[in-house]
């Protein structure tokens, strides 16, 4: 007796077409090649980002001066080469997208909300991209949500830049000498949230500082999240790359600038600080690790905050705002 066919099971090897199907069933799945990527869809919202971008590279790359034009699709956070490394960064807020416009930083594109809340600063902005030919393009606040990212805060606007241009540190210090200053430099030390370099690079300018030195490696970089921390100040403080940071501090120290660390259990405290009016380089670590060793081995100084028991350490951003406002009082107070 033959064992019975549980419902819906093959009942057979036959090959070919099953009877009701009509041989439908095989030749469905015949002719139609490899799925089509997203990008080659029309329908697809990659594909309208690629329809439009070859609609505007066709036009020139430029749009009319001043024009706004309403964007169809969700405008890409940035551009990727290749290797996978950010060809553009999208800066944010109302005195970020300001100052990078005022600086002249060659924007690619200026993004607008649609029914904006209009003040002097939105309409300089306006203003600047006109007279520069940067085109101007009105988009939702659901997309400039999408490009400000999960805790951006754009205020509704935002424009595209290129890549940050970091300088070499020699070349800092040169200018600043040549101008006849006493130099006053930050150099971070295994500091990666870009949101505590954005507001060292607003502390160094509203201070007084000459620019940033960062290491090349286990670094927080320039970008989106440090522009908007900045408040627009990396438009005005340059930041430098060194190669190797304990490296460059050394080669400073030749030239007669002085390196103080700042650390929790220094030998000097800051009130007592003796050499806020020579040439100095203010080095701050990692809240985790603080500064490492071969950093600290290099210092002329390790210098302390003191503070309230109360509280066990500060925040590495307020840390060198403290340093950089009592070396800034000093210098200050001597002329």
């Amino acid at each position: 007796m033959a064992k019975p066919q549980r419902p819906g099971a093959n009942k057979g090897n036959k090959k070919g077409p099953t009877k009701g199907t009509g041989g439908m069933g095989r030749k469905s799945l015949e002719g139609r090649g490899p799925t089509p990527k997203a990008e080659d869809r029309a329908w697809h919202p990659a594909g309208k980002r690629k329809a439009a971008a070859e609609r505007y590279a066709a036009s020139g790359g430029k749009g009319k001066p001043g024009q706004r034009q309403t964007s169809g699709g969700n405008p890409n956070r940035s551009a990727r080469s290749k290797d996978n490394t950010t060809e553009v960064e999208v800066v944010t807020g109302r005195n970020s997208v300001l100052e990078a416009l005022r600086a002249k930083i060659p924007a690619s594109a200026f993004y607008i909300a649609q029914r904006v809340e209009m003040d002097d600063r939105v309409k300089e902005m306006l203003s600047i991209a006109t007279n520069r030919g940067i085109p101007v393009l009105e988009v939702t606040r659901q997309e400039l949500d999408r490009m400000a990212g999960f805790d951006g805060v754009h205020q509704g606007v935002a424009v595209k830049v290129p890549p940050y241009e970091y300088a070499h540190p020699q070349d800092l210090l040169e200018a600043v000498i040549d101008k006849g200053e006493v130099p006053l430099f930050v150099a971070l030390d295994g500091i990666t949230d870009p949101r505590n370099l954005g507001a060292i690079i607003r502390s160094t300018g509203a201070f007084g500082g000459h620019g940033i030195i960062l290491p090349q490696r286990r670094s927080a970089g320039v970008n989106s999240a440090a522009w908007k921390t900045s408040a627009g100040a990396a438009a005005r403080v340059p930041v430098a790359l060194a190669t190797n940071l304990t490296t460059q501090l050394k080669e400073f120290k030749k030239q007669g600038v002085f390196v103080l660390g700042l650390d929790g259990d220094g030998d000097v405290l800051l009130p007592e600080l003796q050499l806020a009016d020579r040439p100095v380089v203010i080095v701050t670590g990692s809240e985790g690790k603080g500064l490492s060793r071969l950093v600290a081995e290099t210092c002329d100084q390790i210098v302390s905050i003191p503070i309230s028991a109360v509280t066990e350490s500060l925040n590495a951003g307020i840390a060198t705002s403290v340093a950089l406002y009592q070396v800034s009082s000093i210098r200050n107070a001597k002329k």
